[in-house]
């Protein structure tokens, strides 16, 4: 009896060979910035929050004050803290517990920033559908950040 398995080696041959893929090179920049600026903010929380915890920079409120805080609405820590509200915390990035904010919001920005890269690419590409959906992500992103819109009990 013969025992030995015949196999056929084409489709794994075929299987083997590497697929390409084209990918346009402004999502190869905007990926770029995606991953680049990604690393770039949680570099910057890092070191942000070890000033915070070390003690390096002065804190607005004292970390061991936070436990009275901890259970109270964003309103009423705003009002009992005098916290200011909305983009207020730029002026305070004196402070370790508010320069923490500053990875956050740079992580925040990235994806605006990436359709500012898409955008001139898809414009020149006389894309009207994509430029058209990336020019209303950026409206509704900057809006959104703006804090003219105000929406929920927060």
């Amino acid at each position: 009896m013969n025992t030995q398995l015949k196999t056929n080696n084409e489709p794994v041959r075929a299987a083997q060979k590497k697929a390409t893929v084209e990918v346009a090179p402004e999502q190869i920049r905007y990926a770029n910035l995606l991953l680049y600026g990604s690393w770039a903010g949680i570099a910057t929380l890092l070191i942000t929050f070890a000033l915070y915890m070390t003690g390096i920079m002065p804190s607005y409120v004292d970390p061991s004050q936070m436990q009275y805080y901890w259970g109270m609405k964003a309103s009423e820590y705003l009002s009992t803290a005098q916290v200011p509200h909305g983009w207020g915390w730029l002026k305070m990035v004196g402070y370790g517990d508010f320069i923490t904010l500053l990875g956050i919001a740079w992580l925040g920005i990235l994806t605006i920033l990436g359709y500012f890269i898409l955008l001139p690419a898809y414009m020149k590409k006389k894309d009207g559908i994509y430029s058209t959906i990336v020019v209303l992500e950026i409206l509704v992103l900057i809006l959104a950040a703006s804090g003219i819109l105000k929406v929920g009990g927060h």
